[in-house]
């Protein structure tokens, strides 16, 4: 198992520059006072493909050789990474299979039909997740782009928060949300080399806890078909990203359901910008434990915005 390094990292932001946003990073002076903590808010909503998960996408894409590149690439995802993924086969020019469960929801399909891949539906449920990818493989000869235990992955998603670092200096902590661990795992990658002692918490859905249950219980507890309103983090933790947040991970908090609806509601209610359920885990849970932030810098990032809007959660 290849551990990506923070020269990875530093390579990955120069690879995948010309096909990413710089994204924002927005405060709101409401959510200051009611949390009594200093929020900055990366705003991967803004984002190519409406996710972070285009930077570790592209980085996969654009460092593979010619050759591999020809054969394309090939993923399972509930939705950001497959439409991400797509989104960086098309600028390249290669084909992109996506296998996704068939109740993901309609708009993140039809984005990875509409930047060019091609969907394979399954069961809501690793095992049938990972068992339809694996026919697609063998059927096509494929790069497999894991969503998140892949290090190209995870270098590629570590340059979302030295950005942030880079944008708004030194911070006390760092939150984001946690489902396979992509993200979190990308955090912990840049933290730990250019903040060391800022602290990084993990946001994760009360309904899918099996990252902080492994947390808990010092290994990977994995959970097949959780139910929950944050589509994008219903995926256990692997190996490569069970590495950095075993090693890296101060905390990892919970949200329910409910709060992380509010959290949503209040965000496009005051903040005046769309993201989806699971980018909103990370300020329900600051919402619910004000005392651990209080008084403190927080960098808070904002996964993605990919939403049905014709189904949204407080409708």
């Amino acid at each position: 198992m290849y551990i990506p390094t923070f020269d990875d990292v530093a390579q990955a932001h120069e690879r995948i520059k010309p096909y990413i946003h710089r994204t924002p990073v927005l405060t709101s002076r409401y959510f200051d006072d009611l949390t009594g903590a200093q929020l900055f808010f990366k705003c991967e909503n803004f984002q190519k493909a409406g996710a972070f998960k285009a930077r570790g996408a592209s980085n996969a894409v654009f460092g593979l050789a010619d050759a591999l590149a020809a054969k394309g690439v090939a993923t399972h995802s509930s939705g950001n990474h497959g439409l991400s993924l797509s989104y960086a086969g098309g600028r390249r020019g290669i084909p992109v299979t996506v296998v996704m469960p068939r109740t993901a929801p309609e708009a993140k399909k039809a984005a990875v039909r509409g930047y060019g891949g091609r969907v394979v539906e399954c069961e809501p449920s690793t095992t049938s997740r990972e068992a339809v990818f694996a026919e697609v493989v063998a059927e096509s000869g494929a790069d497999f782009v894991h969503p998140y235990n892949d290090a190209r992955v995870i270098a590629g998603q570590a340059t979302c928060s030295k950005e942030m670092v880079e944008d708004i200096g030194d911070l006390d902590a760092v939150i984001a949300p946690i489902g396979g661990g992509g993200m979190i795992s990308g955090s912990c990658l840049t933290l730990s080399e250019i903040l060391p002692k800022t602290k990084i918490y993990a946001a994760e859905p009360l309904n899918a806890d099996d990252a902080c249950r492994s947390f808990k219980a010092g290994h990977i507890i994995a959970d097949d078909a959780p139910e929950t309103v944050a589509d994008g983090l219903k995926v256990p933790l692997k190996e490569l990203t069970w590495h950095f947040v075993s090693n890296h991970v101060t905390d990892v908090l919970l949200a329910t359901e409910d709060e992380i609806i509010e959290a949503m509601y209040l965000t496009w209610q005051r903040m005046k910008i769309v993201i989806e359920p699971s980018s909103a885990v990370p300020l329900a849970t600051i919402l619910k434990n004000r005392k651990l932030f209080e008084g403190k810098r927080v960098g808070v990032i904002l996964t993605g915005g990919n939403v049905d809007l014709k189904k949204l959660p407080w409708m």
